[in-house]
């Protein structure tokens, strides 16, 4: 009926008809001669812990019997964790026995005294997963938690997540290591235009993940990629929504699907928070809503529907058998204008008509809503930070900042590790409604949060094997499967017929980048860097790299995006401004002086205005010498060829370079010899324009930050419009099933049109 055996974090037992039952400390119960975990303190097996009944009867069962407070404990989600928590880190502390890791002397894989703290005092777990040493490592100390999980009052394993963690573009976790598979990021996926290589990703990605102990990944981002300004549209797939609906849709299969199992959960499952709900890229010039000074997402045309169209017709209907995604995650802006019951503009989870009319009633969603990370927070005093996301509600306490999400059907709490403000929500819903509707509401909650750990068969088996770990995480196939897809998303748009360079032996010029000082992410200025865009250790595999240009054959100059500052400036309120100034898309300096004279979406305590507007403001990029470096290397090298290759962070003004340039590859987020491989003729380019690429600020400055395809793009010297879907193999321009698939949608009569569609300065249809 079963059979026993050791492994290194206990026993096994291998039910014949059942599932896998892993226990570090053998508690087991054997009935009908099938092996369970045994898991609280009852001498009789309980429903919860019988994998024979359904997944939604063990989670009622368990939520039934749960504390508020083991609830409240749900309903939080760690902030970000690293493995180990290193000295060198200073975002993020923990300590070791008191000491810091180093001083420890602890293996790396050991629990910190804070994750103690969250498992026994705080009942809480949700994980975030942020960096780790290696596969090893980490799956030890997945292993160690959940071996202490396993000891709490009923025994609730651990539910680890991740934000993507398989981004090539990126300094990904595991990159150093060589462990996971490398695939393209957001736009650099959209760019195939194939839905079936995204489901293909996520089958591949989710074992990774469930290799290393991830149950839950924070992705994928749904966002319909309209505003080509905001920070994030490099994590979309795009501004079409029919594309990101069927991308959606793929990513969720893919991740979510187990295999042979009846309602395609399993061990291979990995449930996925989509986000963010309604759409968070309709920000107001662009500035995003990380930052006060970007709360708001504004719908200059009405094209709400575009922006959910991804959610409702995408993630939440799946073909595959788990029908939707198991979580979904709301922005933390103020959706401007939506809320027609209330009137009010608050940030996305506080809104009762977002989250219960339309998430929850009208569409009928019945997953996890999670908020993002630090969203119930006080306020600080700098509308210029990483914080202070109660965008509305800050007249609110904390605690009521809580019970409004709850009352709006939110489950659960990003970046809280505090169950304090829950209960005292919980209190204050039992004063107001009456304990059993409030302890009616969180079990409500709890049933879903349990359903995706019970899902995913961790009450069976949480535990991981090192050796097979490794085994799976980055094996040779699924590398060489994410290699083929960064190949496939480079898109080529210009050629004067000198790709491919497929002699060896050429001598080629590879110039030096300089940043000036710019923000960070999380605000902080970072000093000027001169960089080096590609080792002489990639070059030399194709080319032999000489510093001197005279003598080179021809040269490849890396650039990227324009590096702005995200649309808000401290020297301009030190010379009377408001401290708004443009979010601009080409090199030079810019004037917006098409811009907006009074801004749609205004008003914050810490300001005494409500017009946001730059219009006639200048403002200048960190990285203006990359158009430098093109022009210069142009005049160096003469009539040799002059190859672009721009690492597309968001869409720029290619108006600027491509006159002196002979050919242009982007790469939306992929490795540099993905794109030295199409540059020598191993590989050639298939890759698609995801979004537009305007002609210029002025046709950015009049678009509608909600509406896709409303753009002039550019036309270039070789007549060829860089257009969303255009793109160039070394025979012309593709034409093929995915450009029918997917065809050109946009009001081409009203984004073409300057005297009808400009007039109004509302941009309204």
């Amino acid at each position: 009926m079963y059979t026993r055996k050791n492994t290194v974090y206990g026993i096994l037992y291998q039910n014949e008809e059942g599932p896998d039952v892993g226990s570090a400390k053998d508690r087991v119960i054997i009935k009908d001669g099938l092996v369970f975990r045994k898991l609280s303190d009852e001498n009789d097996l309980l429903p919860y812990e019988d994998w024979r009944l359904s997944h939604e009867e063990r989670a009622r069962d368990l939520a039934s019997r749960l504390p508020v407070e083991d609830i409240a404990g749900l309903m939080m989600y760690s902030p970000h964790q690293i493995v180990p928590f290193t000295a060198d880190n200073p975002m993020f502390k923990a300590t070791y026995n008191g000491k810091n890791f180093e001083e420890s002397g602890l293996p790396a894989y050991s629990m910190t005294d804070q994750q103690k703290k969250f498992l026994a005092e705080d009942h809480g777990r949700y994980i975030l997963v942020n960096r780790i040493r290696d596969v090893e490592t980490t799956v030890k100390w997945s292993n160690e938690i959940q071996r202490f999980a396993e000891d709490q009052t009923f025994g609730i394993p651990v539910n680890f997540s991740s934000d993507p963690r398989h981004g090539a573009g990126s300094d990904a976790e595991y990159k150093e290591h060589g462990s996971t598979s490398r695939w393209p990021d957001g736009l650099a996926m959209a760019a195939l235009f194939s839905p079936e290589t995204i489901r293909k990703f996520g089958q591949i990605a989710s074992k990774e993940y469930r290799a290393i102990g991830i149950t839950t990944a924070l992705s994928p981002q749904i966002d319909v990629g309209t505003e080509p300004r905001w920070m994030r549209i490099g994590d979309t797939y795009g501004c079409s929504p029919d594309l990101v609906t069927d991308y959606g849709k793929a990513y969720c299969d893919g991740f979510q699907t187990t295999e042979g199992m009846e309602d395609g959960w399993g061990c291979d499952s990995v449930g996925v928070m989509v986000k963010h709900w309604p759409g968070g890229a309709s920000c107001e010039g662009g500035r995003d809503a990380h930052y006060p000074f970007g709360k708001y997402a504004v719908y200059p045309g009405n094209r709400l529907d575009d922006h959910i169209k991804p959610f409702i017709e995408g993630s939440f209907k799946l073909d595959g058998p788990t029908k939707s995604a198991s979580a979904v995650m709301p922005y933390y802006t103020v959706s401007w204008g939506i809320d027609n019951k209330e009137g009010k503009n608050v940030g996305n989870a506080y809104s009762n008509y977002i989250i219960h009319d339309l998430l929850r009633v009208k569409y009928g969603y019945d997953g996890i809503v999670c908020t993002d990370w630090g969203l119930t927070a006080n306020p600080g005093d700098n509308i210029d930070a990483l914080d202070s996301h109660c965008f509305g509600v800050e007249h609110l306490t904390e605690s009521e900042r809580h019970l409004l999400a709850l009352e709006n059907g939110v489950d659960q709490f990003g970046g809280n590790h505090d169950k304090r403000p829950i209960l005292e929500a919980y209190e204050m819903g039992c004063q107001k409604y009456g304990e059993e509707v409030m302890r009616k509401r969180m079990e409500e909650s709890a049933v879903r949060l349990l359903l995706n750990s019970f899902r995913c068969g961790l009450f069976e088996n949480p535990y991981l094997d090192p050796e097979e770990s490794k085994s799976i995480v980055g094996c040779d196939t699924f590398v060489k499967a994410g290699y083929e897809a960064q190949l496939k998303s480079i898109v080529m748009l210009k050629n004067n017929q000198v790709l491919p360079v497929t002699e060896q032996k050429k001598k080629v010029y590879v110039p030096q980048r300089h940043i000036e000082p710019y923000k960070s992410f999380i605000r902080t200025n970072i000093p000027s860097q001169d960089i080096n865009p590609v080792s002489d250790e990639i070059i030399n595999k194709y080319y032999e790299r000489t510093a001197d240009p005279a003598e080179a054959d021809f040269a490849i100059v890396f650039i990227e995006s324009p590096l702005s500052d995200g649309g808000y400036s401290h020297e301009d309120v030190k010379n009377g401004g408001t401290g708004y100034v443009p979010v601009s898309l080409q090199y030079r300096p810019y004037t917006a002086t098409a811009a907006r004279e009074i801004s749609i979406a205004g008003g914050d305590f810490r300001e005494n205005f409500t017009n946001r507007s730059y219009k006639d403001k200048q403002t200048t990029t960190a990285n203006s010498s990359d158009l430098d470096l093109v022009i210069n290397t142009r005049k160096q090298i003469g009539d040799k060829p002059l190859i672009v290759c721009i690492r597309m962070s968001k869409p720029c003004i290619t108006a600027e370079f491509e006159p002196f340039c002979d050919a242009i590859l982007v790469d939306f987020g992929i490795e540099k010899e993905a794109v030295l491989d199409i540059i020598s003729g191993a590989a050639a380019p298939s890759g698609l324009l995801p979004v537009q690429l305007p002609r210029d600020m002025e046709t950015v400055e009049k678009h509608c930050e909600d509406v896709p395809f409303d753009m002039i793009p550019y036309t270039d010297s070789c007549g060829n419009t860089y257009d969303f879907g255009y793109g160039l193999d070394w025979s012309g321009i593709i034409q093929d099933e995915r450009t029918m698939m997917y065809p050109h949608l946009h009001d081409t009569e009203k984004a073409y049109n300057y005297d009808a569609f400009y007039f109004n300065p509302h941009h309204e249809f």
